[in-house]
């Protein structure tokens, strides 16, 4: 048995549990980036996490000489730099892991030269990035008193609510808020739920007392009908790829924007007209006007390109230069491009417009665009005692021994304020993006 533990490949066997620990260390730290804690077995979590790391510990220094543990000694610390950060105060789950850190770190088979450098780095690491994050969110800290005073999940289970009541020197404020349900990633003793993902459905000022929730079922035509009968005019904001499984193509969709007076004169337009132009609607007249000319299967090129935008888009003299090929470089210097040289006025800008009409839909094509058969709206009523000022009060308190029932205005009754049907259609709640923004650090 002593011949097996000291035999090399023994130990190169068992320093593969060293990459995974530190693998799940390095899960933990994205973790804390992009997703909020929640403990709800403190003891048994801190247990746990001291169990599995001593475990990796005494595996770490029974390795400690072999090339994989001694790279997962120089990643463990650095990696929970964010963990220590982000859940300041998780303390049964910090410390087991910092201990592991730094004992491994110290007892790795690394020189000591090595050591010494990457322990100094690390501790630096650790001295300013402390000091830049809380110096950071000292900014960013919001004077208001934050008091939850009611939650909720949808009937499908799709999405939850909260409802927060905010004291500070506009005489508060309440709010709703809603994000997905489905998101979150759950363990035996704790959960991690996605940062950023609550959308306000509903702010009033000054706070109100009582908010009633109410949830129900609708389908995805009746929706659809609802709206189009409030208003004919409600654009739906898509994708290119969406765009194009709805049938348009890129030049389809060309806008003019920014239009100066003499350019929309030309187009026979008024000063005060601020529309956009669709490119599609133009004769070929006006686009010469413009510069723009257009092949026979409907793509538009710039006629006369200047050799800074041939060098751009790596074109050669004498060959066209369509807009559907041109990056947004392109595109911006070609925008920049369109200015009058005395008075250095815009002429016009050239944009795709990324939107349709909710009417001009099927219901078939907002299948195709991911809106669900039928799911959850969530309508509201919300009332609010009338205030009354001290002079009001001293008056009614010497007329009536008995204290009076506060009145109460109703500020919105069966007030429609969500919605899955746009919550899919806006793409509300993008789950799968992983985007690095302030408002995760804050």
């Amino acid at each position: 048995m002593k011949r097996l533990f000291a035999n090399v490949w023994t130990k190169r066997v068992v320093a593969i549990l060293s990459v995974i620990y530190t693998y799940f260390v390095c899960k933990l730290c994205y973790y804390s980036i992009f997703y909020d804690i929640h403990v709800h077995q403190r003891t048994s979590l801190c247990l746990s996490i001291t169990g599995v790391s001593l475990a990796a510990l005494i595996i770490m220094l029974y390795t400690r000489h072999q090339i994989l543990t001694r790279i997962s000694s120089f990643i463990i610390l650095p990696a929970m730099l964010p963990v220590v950060l982000l859940y300041f105060g998780e303390w049964g789950l910090i410390i087991p892991i910092i201990v592991v850190g730094i004992v491994i770190l110290l007892l790795s088979g690394a020189g000591e030269g090595v050591k010494t450098a990457l322990a100094t780095v690390i501790l630096l690491m650790y001295i300013f990035g402390a000091l830049g994050y809380f110096l950071f969110t000292s900014f960013f800290v919001s004077p208001a008193k934050e008091t939850e005073v009611g939650r909720g999940v949808s009937p499908s289970g799709d999405y939850r609510y909260r409802i927060v009541n905010s004291v500070d020197t506009s005489n508060g404020s309440t709010a709703i808020y809603v994000e997905p349900n489905t998101a979150d990633v759950k363990y035996s003793f704790v959960t991690f739920t996605l940062k950023n993902m609550e959308r306000v459905v509903f702010l009033d000022r000054p706070s109100d007392d009582e908010v009633q929730v109410n949830w129900s079922t609708e389908n995805r035509q009746e929706i659809t009908d609802h709206l189009n009968a409030i208003s004919d005019k409600i654009e739906v904001t898509v994708t290119d790829a969406e765009l194009e499984k709805l049938g348009y193509t890129y030049d389809n969709k060309l806008q003019l924007i920014n239009l100066s007076a003499s350019r929309k004169f030309a187009l026979g337009l008024t000063a005060s007209d601020v529309a956009p132009v669709y490119i599609d609607t133009l004769n070929d007249e006006q686009l010469d006007f413009f510069g723009i000319g257009k092949e026979a299967d409907g793509r538009y090129y710039v006629k006369n390109p200047s050799a800074d935008l041939i060098d751009e888009v790596d074109g050669e003299h004498g060959k066209r230069i369509y807009f559907s090929e041109m990056d947004t470089d392109a595109l911006r210097l070609f925008n920049s491009e369109q200015v009058d040289a005395a008075t250095g006025i815009s002429y016009f800008n050239v944009k795709k417009c990324h939107t349709v009409m909710l009417n001009s839909l099927t219901d078939k094509q907002l299948e195709d665009l991911g809106v669900s058969q039928s799911g959850d709206v969530m309508s509201i009523t919300v009332y609010r005692d009338v205030k009354k000022d001290e002079d009001e009060e001293q008056t009614e308190t010497a007329e009536n021994t008995e204290a009076a029932e506060p009145e109460r205005i109703t500020v919105a009754e069966n007030k429609v304020v969500f919605r899955f049907y746009v919550a899919e259609l806006e793409d509300f709640y993008d789950v799968n993006s992983r985007r690095i923004s302030v408002d995760l650090f804050n």
